[in-house]
């Protein structure tokens, strides 16, 4: 039956018009009640789904800087105690690896690995005493210059997890809260996908608010903000989502240049004993393998110095350049092989 039929026949029954106002207004009471309710369940599940989300972003950019620091204080340590030690070292005439001659390889290249290596190790010295806090998540977000540069103090671990604290993005997922007005985690949901949070967290306080007013007119008005308000988590949650796929892209791209490079190295240090320290007197196949070892060495410093995310929590299209060109590196390499 419509509903207004249903109030007239409610009205007549009683035979006072007072008391089917007073049967009408309880009815739209509980019907603003049950929206209201529903309107904050809503928001409560995308939340719940926006902080599922944050929360394995999180996860995943401190895996990155945890496969960085793994990286940096093993094969690429190893790689620069040998490789510095060889002498008259040109890929000019190197045959059969076109894809060396497309990197940019100088002495400075290898100067800033081996200040990385040293960062790594102050990194990797602090998550072990506890005292990192947010700096994996930097870690993993940053690009190796960035994180070099936030450190240039030489108060690595402290400097880094700060830069975390302070960056609303990655306080957001889980480098810290910002002592700056609190905006940790809104401030980060405000940087994803342009949520305004605080208009929206006053909205969900208004929802909640009027739970308990007879007014039904106000309830389908908070479920419709409710619903808007709901979509605009959704969206920060898929920024999430998507971030944390290009994070998982990268710790994979490290470790399949990671794969390849540990027998590479091996063989530059058999090369080492077996034919000393001047590049200008090995084999043509020797040769070979020291410009293969470098090109790794090099594909990783350069997944290493992409940074993930802008400043504003968005996808560096640089990070998506990267990406390409290490799987179309890989592709080769595998060929090779």
């Amino acid at each position: 039956m419509p509903l207004p039929l249903l109030f007239i026949g409610v009205a007549a029954a009683t035979g006072t018009f007072g008391v089917g106002s007073t049967i009408k207004a309880g009815i739209d009471a509980s019907k603003a009640k049950a929206i209201n309710k529903n309107a904050n369940e809503i928001v409560q599940d995308s939340t719940d789904w926006l902080n599922a989300q944050r929360l394995a972003c999180g996860r995943s950019l401190t895996q990155l800087g945890e496969v960085k620091m793994y990286v940096l204080n093993s094969t690429v340590t190893e790689f620069l105690d040998t490789f510095q030690k060889i002498k008259n070292v040109d890929f000019k005439d190197t045959e059969g690896l076109q894809e060396l001659h497309k990197l940019h390889v100088d002495e400075n290249t290898f100067t800033e690995m081996r200040s990385l290596v040293n960062f790594a190790g102050s990194l990797a010295g602090g998550t072990v005493a506890g005292t990192a806090g947010g700096a994996l998540v930097a870690f993993g977000a940053y690009g190796a210059a960035q994180a070099l540069a936030v450190a240039s103090t030489g108060t690595a671990i402290a400097t880094l997890s700060g830069a975390a604290a302070t960056n609303a993005t990655l306080a957001f997922f889980g480098g810290g809260s910002l002592a700056a007005g609190g905006l940790g985690m809104a401030g980060g949901a405000a940087v994803l996908g342009g949520l305004v949070a605080g208009p929206a967290l006053a909205v969900m306080g208004l929802v909640a608010g009027n739970a308990a007013k007879k007014n039904l007119e106000k309830a389908y008005t908070n479920r419709a903000e409710a619903i808007q308000i709901a979509s605009q988590l959704n969206s920060a949650g898929l920024q999430c989502e998507t971030i944390r796929r290009r994070t998982y892209m990268f710790y994979n791209l490290l470790s399949r240049l990671d794969t390849y490079f540990l027998p590479l190295i091996y063989k530059m240090e058999d090369i080492f004993e077996k034919e000393g320290d001047d590049y200008s007197k090995y084999s043509p196949e020797s040769k070979s393998v020291i410009a293969s070892c470098v090109s790794v060495a090099v594909s990783i410093k350069s997944v290493l110095d992409t940074p993930l995310l802008t400043d504003d929590g968005l996808l560096t299209d640089e990070s998506e350049g990267t990406a390409t060109n290490i799987e179309g590196f890989l592709n080769n390499m595998r060929i090779s092989y």
